[in-house]
């Protein structure tokens, strides 16, 4: 049986478990194909009808057709619709969702109607050299490559395409610093002390407030933006902040902020 409870929320949506009458058998139809499942009304029969949904619902409600390739369009539109539930925090979209927007375009866009199983290592680069023929910055195009990587990869844990074509695309580096005509982007660095100062006067007096504290905890703007009194321990000299949500929660990592004497 189906042990996740979001499946039986969704239980009244999910294809139904049917008798085949002129066989005997169950049978479910998934994305227009009749899977037929065993004697109909067995414990088996059950079990493999929720193995099937489990399959379908792990592919985003579309099982591949065998002897069927994905276009390079079709699997960018599954793993967009995969990414939108995924990259999510609080029920919003994450700002990761763009990139991954950015990534899939140049693969629609020159390689949209080719097969997947047609998209190897030498397509991967010729998208590199599209992407350095823009004027993107190194860094930037490495990221959005590594995001194609994934998209392959993805596809072929869920059996879209072969594994062989993602570990294919694996062999492909990124760009390397001084070894291509990428530029290299411009290192982002700290606002200087005294514009800091000259800027403060002219803030409303709570936002001048959260600048100084971000400065004195190097605390994230976000962090400063949420911070709320039952988040900080306060029983000691030295506070602790423990962010209610923070950037790398997802990695099962712990926050904490320091808020000494001055903040």
């Amino acid at each position: 049986m189906l042990n996740d409870t979001s499946l039986r929320e969704s239980a009244s949506r999910l294809p139904s478990y049917r008798r085949h009458k002129p066989s005997g058998q169950a049978v479910v139809t998934l994305n227009g194909r009749d899977f037929y499942l065993g004697r109909y009304g067995t414990r088996q029969s059950r079990g493999e009808y929720d193995r099937l949904i489990g399959e379908w619902l792990a592919a985003e409600r579309c099982l591949r057709r065998p002897g069927i390739d994905l276009t390079v369009a079709e699997l960018a539109v599954h793993y967009w619709r995969f990414a939108g539930s995924y990259y999510r925090k609080d029920g919003c979209p994450t700002r990761h969702l763009q990139v991954v927007r950015l990534a899939l375009r140049p693969l629609r866009e020159s390689y949209g109607l080719k097969s997947s199983s047609d998209f190897g290592p030498l397509a991967l680069q010729a998208v590199q050299h599209q992407l350095v023929a823009t004027g993107k910055a190194r860094s930037h195009i490495n990221h959005l490559c590594g995001i194609i990587k994934r998209v392959f990869k993805w596809a072929a844990s869920q059996q879209l395409i072969p594994v062989t074509i993602y570990q294919a695309l694996a062999t492909v580096p990124g760009l390397r610093k001084g070894r291509t005509l990428a530029r290299e982007p411009k290192p982002v660095q700290p606002v200087a002390d005294e514009v800091v100062e000259a800027t403060l006067p002219h803030l409303p007096e709570v936002v001048a407030d959260m600048v100084r504290f971000q400065r004195l905890t190097g605390c994230r703007p976000g962090e400063v933006c949420i911070l709320r009194p039952c988040d900080v321990d306060t029983s000691s000299d030295v506070w602790a902040y423990r962010p209610g949500s923070h950037k790398t929660e997802h990695h099962g990592r712990h926050r904490v902020i320091f808020i000494g004497p001055k903040a």
